[in-house]
């Protein structure tokens, strides 16, 4: 029977847009998670403020002066040490030379007795490996001459000496070695630190430049007002000390006693006076030459090879770092200083400057600039010595 024909009317397709709000909604769901992770990851810092930029800047330096110090402390040992070491090297050439001639006036011994047949243990002596094992045969030693037992003697003696001094010589190298280790990490230490404070200066921009240049000034200048300060209350201490003298020379005047004064003083403050003219004329004549650490002069300085060189021009030996340098000559209170004295500063005494009086001083201030007169009061005082 032949199949019949469908009556029902074929469905037309309706286009969905179930896909379309489907992609949609996936879309706004990633939206929402990268949205979500954005929020939740970790905030980028601040940038910091001119004055944190200033005052880590600031440490930057002065940690890069504490690491010149340990340089310079270092770069001094490792001389000194080198200068130890050679001084050891020609010593144990020269005992080695010694050496050499006792052992061939043995051997000539040696070969006397063996050519006259004469004291046979004597040429098997020299002759052995290990001539140190016959050194305690009493035997052989009761059949030498005197002369033999002396030569023997002095080989024993120049032998021992020569092995002493072989080993001072390596534990000096050995010493020489860490200096120099020291001062290559130091040297790294000193670079680490400027080169910090040269990329935190170089993302700034002209008007943070000019910010910061701004707050120099007014650092600069609240300095300069302590100096002023300083230097009224210096003057007025020595007014007031010159009025007494005066006094005090008045009435001796009075009495009959004047010129019963031995002068000793008068002498001695003459001869520090004409030192520290020596050291401010040493240090003025410096002024505009660049900081350069590790520098001892003449055509570049660090702070401490400054008051170094200008007390050496007033023929005064100084220590080469400031550690050492403040352990030099007589503590002065601030409102006590004299020009020529140093004065010392932060806690670390990582800086040094050269009192030229009125409250300023002459000192190498850190890289990037030159020696300059600055105020005392730039920076923390720790302390001040007059070294001669």
């Amino acid at each position: 029977m032949p199949a019949l024909a469908s009556h029902r009317k074929p469905r037309s397709r309706v286009r969905t847009t179930t896909p379309a709000v489907g992609l949609t909604t996936a879309a706004l769901a990633g939206v929402t998670l990268l949205s979500t992770q954005s929020a939740m990851a970790a905030p980028s810092s601040p940038k910091p403020s001119i004055e944190d930029v200033q005052k880590k800047v600031d440490d930057l330096y002065r940690q890069a002066g504490t690491a010149t110090q340990q340089y310079n402390r270092a770069k001094e040992a490792s001389a000194t040490q080198r200068g130890k070491v050679n001084a050891l090297l020609e010593d144990v050439a020269e005992r080695a030379d010694k050496l050499n001639e006792a052992r061939r006036t043995l051997g000539n011994y040696a070969a006397a007795q063996y050519r006259t047949g004469s004291i046979a243990p004597t040429a098997t002596f020299f002759l052995a490996d290990d001539p140190q094992s016959y050194f305690d045969q009493n035997q052989l030693m009761d059949r030498m001459t005197a002369q033999q037992q002396k030569a023997v003697t002095d080989f024993r003696t120049q032998q021992a000496a020569a092995a002493k001094k072989r080993t001072e010589a390596v534990q000096s190298l050995e010493t020489l070695t860490e200096s120099q280790a020291t001062l290559r990490t130091s040297k790294r230490s000193v670079q680490k630190k400027l080169g910090e404070a040269r990329a935190m200066l170089s993302k700034l921009t002209a008007e943070e430049k000019a910010r910061l240049a701004a707050l120099e000034r007014e650092k600069e200048a609240e300095a300069k007002r302590k100096a002023e300060e300083l230097a009224r209350r210096q003057a007025a201490a020595k007014a007031e000390a010159d009025r007494k003298a005066q006094e005090a020379a008045k009435a001796a005047g009075s009495t009959g006693t004047t010129g019963t004064g031995t002068g000793t003083g008068t002498g001695s403050d003459t001869s520090a006076t004409t030192k520290a003219e020596k050291v401010l004329a040493f240090a003025r004549a410096q002024i505009g030459k660049p900081y350069v650490w590790g520098a001892t002069g003449p055509s570049s300085y660090d702070c401490s090879g400054l008051t170094q060189a200008a007390w050496k021009a007033a023929g005064v030996d100084i220590p080469r770092t400031t550690w050492d340098q403040v352990k030099t000559g007589t503590r002065i209170a601030t409102a006590d200083l004299k020009p020529g004295d140093l004065v010392f500063f932060y806690d670390d005494i990582s800086h040094v400057g050269i009192y030229k009086g009125d409250g300023m001083m002459i000192h190498a201030p850190k890289p990037g600039a030159n020696v300059r007169e600055e105020s005392i009061y730039y920076m923390p005082i720790y302390g001040s010595v007059r070294p001669a």
